[in-house]
C-alpha cells in the first residue's frame, strides 16, 4: 500500500499544530471513520480518522459526511471520554503506521481522566481503539477482535492493550552506513525486496525510489548483477535525510504500470507529470477522497443493486409472456367464427365427429373450412366452448394491454433507480431506500417505531446546487425524491427544466427567467453527464418551461409528461462539469 511509515510521519508531523486543541464534536459517519471538530488557535478544523480496510488513513479533511440519526456506540464511547477534551500530544510508533493520540478531559465529578487514541493503518487489520492511559485496557475498539479471530491479540472493551507483532525490522532513520552495507552485502535478495524486508515503514514504492536513484549513478560501462553497496547507501540517505528533518514533498502521480501513486516524498522515478501538494492532507485528500467516498457508497448499495436488477429481470420475464399471451390471444376471432358456423351447421353435425368441413361465409377466398370437435360433447356444446374461449381472451387482451403499460413503467423505474445509484452519494442512496420504502418495494427494517411515516410538506431532500458561469443557480435532482422536489415544489412556473430526451436521467431545473446561452448550455452539460448516457456523444437533452412539465396521477416518483421543449444536443464533459462551483444543500 502506499501508505506507509513515511505518510504517517508527515501526517504527524503535519499534525502537531493541534496540540492543546479542544475537540468540539465527534461523529462516526460509518463503520470504519470517526471524525473529530477540532478548535484550536489556528481556527476550527476537521480531523478524519480512518480504519477502513481499503482506504486507511488520518488527515485534515475539507469533506461533507452524513452522519446516522443514531450516533453507533463506539461513537457515543468517544464522545464520553473525549469531547470537550484537549489534545496533550500526538505520537507514532517508531517508523510504523501507528499513530498514538492523547487526549485529557475532565470527568463528570470535576477529575482529570486521560485517554490515549491509538489509530493502526495496517490495511484489513487497521482498527482505532480507545484506551485508558493509566491501566492500558481497552475501553472499546472501532473494530472487535475476539479470541476465535486472534489468540495473540484481542481488542475488545475490558482486555489490556497489546501492540502489534514486531516485525524485528530496522529504523530506517536510525541505521549509519557501516550497517546499513554490512547488512547489504550479507544478503543476496534483489535490492527491492530486501530493503522492504529490513527497514520499518518503508512501502515497496519508496523502495523503487531508492533503488532507482542508485541505478541512476551506477556507471552503465561495469557489468555487475547488483547495484554498488555505496551508490545504494547514498540513494537510501539521500531520500530518507528529508523525511528525518520532516521536509517533505507529498506529490501524487503515475508509475511505470499506468497506476495512480503518492507519497511523503519526490518521487524521481516517476516518468508523467506529477502533481505537488502543500500537505500531505491535501495529497490524501485528492488521492483517497473519492475513492473511499464511492468504496463507501458501493457496499452500502449493493443490496439495492441486487434487488433493483432482480426486479428490472422479473419484468423482463413477465413481459416476454404477456407478448406469448398476445400470440396466443390473436386466435380470439377465429373461435368466434368456428362457433357461430357451428350453430349456423348443427343438422350436419353429430355427436362422436373430429372435425367438420362447413361453409365458411366470413371469408370468400376460403369457401370452406375445416373446424376440429371434441368427439366426446355434443355439437352446440362444441359451440359454447368456442365462444367461452373467445370471450376469454376477448376480455384477456383488455388485461393484458394494461399490464405491458404497467410492466414497461415497472422496468423504466428500474433503469431510473440503477442510473441514478450509479452516481449517488451516500445522500442519496438513503433517499432511494426511503423512496422503495415509500413504494413498498422494501420493507422498513428500522429499530423505530413500526408505524407509517408521514412526510411533512415542509422536508426536503438533498439539493444539489450547481452555479453558471453567469452566477444562475442549477438545481440537479440526482435521486427520483430530489426530482420531484425540484420540479413539482421548488420551481417557478417559468424556471427552465432540462432532461435528456427518451434517457434515464436527473431533472435539471434554472432559478431563473433570464439567463444566456452559456448558463443553458451548462445546464445541458448537467442533465446529461447525470444520465444514462453520460460516455456518449451528442447526447438529445429536452428544454422547456417548468408551466409545462407536469405529472400524471398515479405514476411512478420522478415521472413526469411534458411539451413545448426543445432538444439540444451535447457532448458531457466531465472537466467542465467538475470545474462548475457546487454546494449541497440539506
Amino acid at each position: 500500500m502506499a501508505l506507509d511509515g513515511s505518510v504517517t510521519r508527515a501526517i504527524v508531523q503535519e499534525l502537531q499544530i493541534y496540540k492543546g486543541a479542544r475537540i468540539n464534536k465527534i461523529y462516526q459517519p460509518n463503520s470504519h471513520d470517526i471524525l473529530f471538530n477540532l478548535r484550536s488557535r489556528e481556527g476550527n478544523s476537521r480531523l478524519l480518522l480512518s480504519a477502513n480496510p481499503t482506504f486507511p488513513r488520518v488527515q485534515l479533511t475539507e469533506k461533507t459526511f452524513l452522519n446516522p440519526q443514531e450516533a453507533p456506540m463506539f461513537c457515543m464511547l468517544m464522545r464520553k471520554h473525549c469531547e470537550s477534551g484537549t489534545i496533550e500530544d500526538i505520537q507514532q510508533v517508531g517508523m510504523e503506521r501507528i499513530i498514538h493520540i492523547s487526549i485529557r478531559q475532565r470527568d463528570e465529578l470535576g477529575d482529570v481522566s486521560l485517554k490515549k487514541i491509538i489509530i493502526e493503518l495496517m490495511g484489513r487489520h487497521s482498527n482505532i481503539i480507545l484506551m485508558d492511559t493509566s491501566s492500558g485496557i481497552i475501553l472499546d475498539g472501532i473494530h472487535h477482535v475476539t479470541p476465535a479471530i486472534s489468540s495473540f491479540r484481542i481488542v475488545m472493551p475490558g482486555a489490556s492493550y497489546t501492540e502489534p507483532p514486531e516485525q524485528h525490522k530496522r529504523n530506517p532513520l536510525e541505521v549509519d552506513q557501516a550497517a546499513f552495507i554490512e547488512a547489504y552485502m550479507g544478503t543476496e535478495q534483489e535490492p527491492i525486496s530486501w530493503i522492504v524486508d529490513s527497514f520499518s515503514g518503508l512501502s515497496p514504492l519508496v523502495a523503487q525510489e531508492i533503488v532507482f536513484r542508485a541505478s541512476q549513478e551506477q556507471d552503465p560501462n561495469v557489468d555487475e548483477d547488483r547495484i554498488s553497496a555505496s551508490l545504494l547507501w547514498s540513494a537510501f540517505s539521500h531520500v530518507m535525510e528529508p523525511v528525518a528533518k520532516h521536509e517533505y514533498q507529498p506529490v501524487i502521480g503515475t508509475n511505470a504500470k499506468g497506476k495512480l501513486v503518492f507519497s511523503a516524498i519526490l518521487l524521481t522515478m516517476l516518468n508523467s507529470e506529477v502533481t505537488h501538494y502543500h500537505s500531505i492532507s491535501e495529497c490524501l485528500e485528492e488521492f483517497y477522497g473519492d475513492k473511499a467516498e464511492r468504496d463507501t457508497v458501493k457496499q452500502k448499495v449493493s443490496d439495492l443493486l441486487r434487488f433493483l436488477h432482480n426486479e428490472r429481470a422479473k419484468n423482463l420475464k413477465k413481459l416476454d409472456h404477456l407478448h406469448e399471451d398476445i400470440i396466443e390471444a390473436g386466435d380470439a376471432d377465429q373461435y368466434r367464427i368456428w362457433g357461430e358456423l357451428i350453430f349456423a351447421s348443427l343438422h350436419l353435425i353429430h355427436k362422436g365427429d373430429k372435425t367438420v368441413e362447413l361453409t365458411n361465409f366470413y371469408d370468400e377466398e376460403q369457401a370452406m373450412i375445416t373446424v376440429p370437435l371434441d368427439p366426446l360433447i355434443s355439437p352446440t356444446e362444441n359451440a359454447q366452448r368456442y365462444f367461452k374461449k373467445y370471450n376469454k381472451y376477448k376480455n384477456s387482451l383488455v388485461v393484458i394491454d394494461q399490464q405491458l403499460i404497467k410492466t414497461r413503467e415497472e422496468i423504466r423505474y428500474m433503469d431510473d433507480l440503477l442510473q441514478q445509484l450509479s452516481y449517488a452519494s451516500m445522500n442519496d442512496i438513503e433517499e432511494i431506500r426511503e423512496e422503495l420504502i415509500q413504494q413498498q418495494y422494501l420493507r422498513d427494517r428500522s429499530k423505530k417505531s413500526r408505524k407509517k411515516k408521514v412526510k411533512k410538506k415542509t422536508d426536503r431532500p438533498t439539493l444539489h446546487v450547481f452555479t453558471s458561469s453567469e452566477g444562475i443557480e442549477i438545481y440537479v435532482g440526482k435521486n427520483n425524491l430530489q426530482n420531484e422536489y425540484v420540479t413539482n415544489r421548488l420551481a417557478s412556473p417559468n424556471d427552465t427544466w432540462l432532461h435528456t430526451k427518451d434517457i434515464p436521467g436527473s431533472h435539471v431545473v434554472i432559478r431563473s427567467e433570464k439567463f444566456g446561452e452559456a448558463t443553458l448550455d451548462e445546464a445541458a452539460q448537467l442533465a446529461a453527464y447525470f444520465s444514462q448516457a453520460k460516455e456518449s456523444s451528442s447526447v438529445p437533452v429536452d428544454t422547456t418551461l417548468i408551466r409545462h412539465v407536469r405529472k400524471p396521477s398515479g405514476s411512478k416518483p420522478g415521472f413526469v409528461i411534458y411539451d413545448h421543449q426543445k432538444t439540444l444536443f451535447v457532448t458531457p464533459d466531465e472537466r467542465r462539469i467538475k470545474d462548475m462551483p457546487s454546494i449541497i444543500k440539506n
